[in-house]
């Protein structure tokens, strides 16, 4: 197979020649011998790099989920890198004065959640309003392309964390969704998406070629991405979601928890794909830091099964039942709504947690995601 990137330094330089690029990227923005992209750009002798761009977790992926990125030179090029983790997650007028067209090359996750997507909404906004052209170097979705689950997230509880109406699982690349943005949610650009050849929709990242960079410093693996569109909602709890272990969104625990308890009743529910373990765990940092947690560790047994979401869902409702004097959504005080629901992108689903009772939201997000697989289907790329 053949990735955006390459396919654009093999056919497109000339195309650009001349004109002042800047590029939103950050470590996984490589090719297929992970020589860097900006390396590419900065290196080539018709193309002309002027700056660059860094999403959430900085231009090389030093900074942890969540915390702010400031805008520095590149220590390599010695290139200014804008922040869009800052002061600002829309790049201003001044940003951009120096540019002719804007390159996106990140690796996105297939998750709602994942910042990356937002960050290429706000810029290609940015572009569109300064007349400024925009173009997306493809990659694929890691956890593939078919499988859609999940609910939209409602007009209230649009954030960072899910800014448009698209499931948890989405099932598109970073250039299908460039082209839905625009289509569907009015991101006005002038866009163009460099295909990548090869890649079909039923291909997990196994089935590529390509070596695997973390695009954070929690993306492990696979496993982990095929599990986030269901484990992320952790976050919004106080439960660890792994974070400061060497299996995050995997291991899924807290200080309160009997893992063997746990593990017995959440496997009586037979959800397919999927089986856990009791694990003991003491995070290094972030929620129950240096404290014995218990808990699972969700092991996939068949990815084509898994329902990630439903597997998410029916954990926290198993916690709910068994430690309702202990467990709690939590509210933080700059944010409006619970983060949960942001998360979840709507509030049914915190609700129908604690009534201990969720086929109706099972159902109705059953609807939603149909409804999606059809609103999406002009935008796909690859068969």
């Amino acid at each position: 197979m053949k990735l955006g990137v390459e396919t654009f330094f093999s056919d497109y330089t000339e195309a650009y020649s001349g004109k002042r690029i800047g590029l939103v990227t950050n470590m996984t923005g490589v090719d297929h011998e992970l020589c860097s992209t900006i390396d590419h750009f900065y290196e080539h002798e018709k193309l002309n790099l002027v700056a660059l761009y860094s999403p959430e977790h900085g231009i090389r992926g030093m900074a942890q989920a969540g915390e702010k990125v400031n805008s520095n030179s590149d220590p390599y090029t010695g290139l200014p890198v804008y922040s869009l983790y800052g002061d600002t997650r829309k790049p201003s007028a001044d940003m951009l004065q120096n540019i002719d067209v804007m390159v996106y090359d990140l690796q996105d996750i297939g998750s709602r959640y994942y910042t990356y997507i937002y960050t290429m909404a706000y810029v290609m906004q940015a572009c569109g309003e300064q007349g400024i052209d925009f173009v997306v170097l493809d990659r694929p979705n890691p956890i593939g392309g078919i499988e859609v689950e999940g609910n939209l997230v409602e007009p209230e509880l649009r954030s960072f964390v899910g800014l448009y109406p698209i499931p948890n699982r989405h099932g598109l690349t970073v250039g299908e969704l460039a082209y839905l943005f625009k289509g569907e949610f009015d991101v006005k650009a002038n866009l163009t998406v460099i295909p990548m050849t090869g890649w079909s929709r039923s291909m997990s990242f196994q089935d590529t070629d390509l070596l695997w960079v973390p695009p954070s410093p929690n993306v492990t693996s696979e496993e982990m991405c095929l599990l986030y569109p269901g484990t992320c909602l952790i976050e919004g709890t106080n439960l660890s979601e792994g974070r400061g272990t060497t299996r995050p969104f995997e291991y899924i625990g807290a200080p309160f928890i009997n893992g063997m308890h746990l593990a017995k009743e959440l496997n009586k529910a037979r959800l397919p794909g999927v089986i856990a373990r009791p694990v003991s765990f003491k995070p290094t940092f972030h929620k129950f830091e240096d404290e014995q947690c218990e808990g699972v560790q969700l092991h996939i047994t068949n990815r084509n099964e898994l329902k990630s979401l439903e597997v998410g869902v029916q954990l926290l409702v198993t916690i709910s039942w068994l430690y309702q004097e202990a467990f709690r959504f939590e509210k933080y005080e700059e944010h409006k709504h619970y983060f949960f629901d942001l998360l979840a992108g709507t509030k049914s689903l915190r609700k129908s947690i604690l009534a201990g009772e969720v086929n109706d939201y099972l159902e109705e997000l059953d609807k939603q995601s149909l409804a999606f697989k059809k609103q999406r289907e002009p935008y796909l790329l690859y068969n």
